[in-house]
Formats: C-alpha cells, structure tokens, sequence
C-alpha cells in the first residue's frame, strides 16, 4: 500500500484554483502511477500514437504549422493506466466537494513531442462554447533540463502577450488551470518528450446529443 498523500496535493490544487484559476505542483503523483505509466510508453509502438488535430468533429483539422505532437488516447481497460486515470477521478470528486465545479467527466491522452515539435499558443476552450471546464498536464520525464527545451508557456488571462511562467516537464509536475482562462504554448523540444493532457468536463448533453464526443 502506497503512502503517498495524495489529500494533501488535492487540497493544495483546489487551494490554488480558488485563488488563481492555476495550480502547479511538482511530485504530484503516487510514483508507482508515475512506473506503470512509464511502462506503458516503453511497451508502445511509434505508429500507436495519431498526428494531433486541431477543433472537435466536423471543424478537426490537422495543422502542422499550428501543432506537431502526436497522441494516443489513455484507456481504464490498461492496468497500467488505471492508476493515473483513477488519480484523476478521485481529484474530480475532490474538486466537485470542495469548489462545486460539476465536473462531470475526465478524458486525457498520452503526448509525444519529438525532436522539434511544438504546440501554438491557444486556449482549450472558449467561453460559453465547450464544456471543458479544468485541464490538466501531467510529465513523464526524468531529469528534464531548461537546454532541452519544450516548456510549458502560460500566459496571462488579461493580456494574452504576457507570460505568468514556463513550465520545465520534468517528471511527476502535475499543471492545472482553468480551460477557458489561461492560453499556452509548448515550446518547441530538443529531445523526445512525454506528457499526459487531459480534461475534466461539465456535462452538456441535450436530447438527441451526447456530449462531450472524442
């Protein structure tokens, strides 16, 4: 059994949220989560992961220009990913008791930055238009240096020209922010680079419409 407090990073994620709209916390997660999901990537194949694309449904479009990772979807029916998935829930259920967001769902996939690739500034969703509410990335790599590149840029809610910080992704740093709040960029890497995006969600179905759709 795992002694990890995990209460204590949920606490200081909804304490951070409340206060800012952005929590950063390095040594986020239980390590053994951090060993099997770093199992999992070593067990993966180059051609498992997808060129990301850009918008949902009809309006997804691939732009390298504007993105160059590739993704691969986490799935709970992989034991080796059970475990961040259910870090996740239990960190929704927190939030949803102690901030009453009505977080609903939670998807993420796993995100391979190669040698060069870069991510945009943008925002995960627009206000009144989607029903991400709180993203969150997670790293997966050890012994991250600044020379290697790929930071996490954020950028200032009020003035989108401004950077709040840039974030190293070294293992086990844990980012959370307000989808619709915070715009940011990756910063283009110098070596291979691992990281988990996800999204908690409000549920927006209507009749006839089932949201959110992959």
């Amino acid at each position: 059994m795992s002694n990890f407090d995990s209460q204590n990073v949920y606490t200081q994620i909804a304490d951070d949220l409340r206060a800012t709209g952005l929590s950063i916390i390095e040594s986020a997660v239980d390590p053994q989560i951090i060993q099997n999901l770093n199992k999992r990537i070593a067990t993966l194949e180059e051609d498992k992961f997808q060129t990301a694309g850009i918008g949902r449904q009809s309006d997804h479009e691939k732009n390298v220009k504007i993105r160059r990772d590739k993704i691969l979807w986490l799935d709970q029916g992989n034991k080796l990913e059970l475990g961040y998935i259910q870090a996740m829930d239990e960190l929704k259920d927190f939030l949803n008791r102690r901030l009453f967001m009505g977080l609903f769902s939670y998807e993420s996939h796993f995100a391979h930055y190669q040698e060069g690739a870069f991510y945009k500034k943008h925002l995960d969703a627009f206000k009144g238009r989607a029903n991400r509410v709180l993203t969150t990335v997670f790293y997966l790599n050890d012994q991250w240096q600044a020379e290697h590149g790929g930071e996490l840029v954020i950028y200032d809610p009020n003035d989108h020209e401004k950077e709040l910080c840039r974030v190293l992704p070294n293992q086990g740093t844990l980012v959370t922010f307000l989808s619709d709040e915070f715009p940011h960029e990756v910063l283009p890497a110098r070596k291979s680079r691992y990281s988990i995006a996800g999204w908690f969600r409000i549920n927006a179905s209507t009749a006839g419409h089932i949201d959110p759709p992959r």
